[in-house]
């Protein structure tokens, strides 16, 4: 039976909403929206989180509350009328979001709109406004992280021992096709570990061999992660090229591209795993992503971009590295500002005590790690050139946010301006994004030859 939109008070229900408690967004009185127009709606969903967005022309204020079971979030917005364009909400919602069930919306009393969200599981929401900025007007942002977050070591576990389902590559360009799946190299290893586990259990114990009987151990193999960072996605585009494209889109068709080409390849025999910090349309924020790669020792950052500049006819491609005094240029410190504005335009909740973590994090980035970002730099800087370009023939300096890790050599790499009409088009092509996947993958290997991972021992 369908739950009610919303418990009477004498429901019980109602008083399971009681006991979860609610949270009230505080805006000031005198900017409460009272017939406030919606001006749109969007939902992004995701495995690591599903956002719902409501835009308006004024600030809105919301009540909500968690309903446990079924689980459900229900919001209450005020000074509101409910008009067609909050209806497409209902629409919106993807059968295959991993979060969402559905929604419900109606016209509460003469001045509330009751929303609930029907949820798959137990979530964790966070609900927050966000000011207008960029091409955006004001937001009111719920964020529905699962309860228990996805274990990406499991899945590829289960993935390996129920065998994977085979997904293609989308292209961001007109009529092309799908790309093949790389071989899974991490379940490989992990399957190959677990079954050297259970044979070891149904042999039982052995009585020990003299050390003379047998030979050396053979090397335990060595699993060298490398993260690839797409960035922007969700409610921030990046740049956009002059017939609509998107940064966001094309620099994640090169990121899986990348993922194809790391996951075939090794370094001394030892294999490689890449680990992509979004890998679908939705929002990171900046620090989310440099802890996404630490979460996972990853021994290579590589964030990709497709930035656009003042002047249409800026192109070619560059590498850049951490500056900690400066840019190398004035079109590097440009766009090491703009970049750095993502998570305003994406829209972050801000916590001051996370926040204060947050920037801790990112000021501990150490001589070391910078001087091996810029081994990394140049050694990619060098294949990209074989393909396209190059906007400056050496690798550049500026104080981006996402680059500030004190673990990753870490770099940024602008592959072209998608500003430029010409290199708009040709960051559509598949054939291009396969170049440019080639050059990165080539790169990072030729970094690895001459500095080989040998600080960590991080066996599988």
């Amino acid at each position: 039976m369908t739950a009610p939109l919303y418990p009477t008070p004498s429901s019980p229900g109602r008083r399971r909403l009681l006991k979860t408690g609610s949270l009230v967004l505080l805006i000031g009185a005198q900017q409460i929206a009272h017939g406030a127009g919606i001006v749109a709606v969007r939902i992004w969903p995701a495995e690591d989180y599903s956002r719902v967005t409501i835009e308006s022309d004024r600030p809105l204020q919301a009540r909500h509350t968690l309903v446990i079971s079924p689980p459900r979030l229900a919001v209450d917005i005020e000074g509101l009328q409910l008009d067609p364009t909050l209806r497409e909400l209902v629409a919106k919602v993807r059968a295959d979001d991993p979060n969402i069930a559905g929604i419900r919306v109606g016209q509460f009393t003469p001045s509330v709109v009751r929303l609930v969200i029907d949820l798959k599981h137990d979530i964790r929401p966070e609900v927050f406004t966000l000011a207008p900025v960029a091409a955006y007007r004001n937001r009111l942002v719920f964020d529905l992280y699962p309860a228990v977050p996805p274990d990406p070591l499991a899945q590829l576990i289960a993935q390996r021992l129920n065998g994977p389902t085979p997904a293609s590559v989308p292209s961001a360009g007109d009529g092309a096709p799908a790309t093949e799946p790389a071989p899974d190299t991490l379940g490989d290893l992990i399957a190959r570990q677990i079954e050297r586990a259970n044979q070891a259990v149904r042999a039982g114990p052995r009585a020990p061999e003299r050390a003379t009987a047998r030979g050396p151990e053979p090397p335990a193999e060595r699993l060298i992660i490398v993260a690839i960072d797409p960035g922007h996605g969700g409610e921030d585009p990046g740049a956009t090229g002059p017939n609509g494209t998107h940064e966001k889109d094309v620099v994640l068709q090169i990121a899986l591209k990348l993922r194809e080409r790391i996951n075939r390849a090794s370094v001394g025999g030892n294999p490689m795993r890449a680990y992509l910090t979004r890998d679908a349309d939705f929002f990171v924020p900046l620090a989310t992503r440099v802890s996404k790669a630490r979460r996972v020792r990853a021994d290579l950052f590589v964030s990709i971009h497709a930035d656009a500049f003042m002047r249409p006819d800026a192109n070619g491609a560059s590498v850049f590295a951490l500056s900690e005094r400066g840019a190398s240029s004035t079109a590097a410190r440009w766009l090491a500002n703009k970049e750095n504005e993502a998570d305003r335009i994406g829209g972050v909740n801000v916590d001051d005590k996370d926040a204060h973590v947050q920037r801790a994090l990112l000021d501990m980035s150490t001589t070391v790690q910078i001087r091996d970002s810029l081994k990394l730099a140049d050694a990619v800087l060098n294949r990209i050139g074989t393909v396209g370009r190059l906007h400056k023939d050496s690798v550049e300096r500026a104080n981006f946010a996402v680059l500030r890790n004190p673990d990753v050599p870490s770099v940024l790499v602008e592959t072209a301006f998608i500003s430029n009409p010409d290199e708009e088009r040709r960051l559509r092509s598949p054939a291009y994004q396969d170049q440019l996947a080639d050059a990165l993958a080539s790169g990072i290997q030729k970094y690895f030859a001459a500095n080989p991972p040998l600080a960590r021992n991080r066996a599988v």
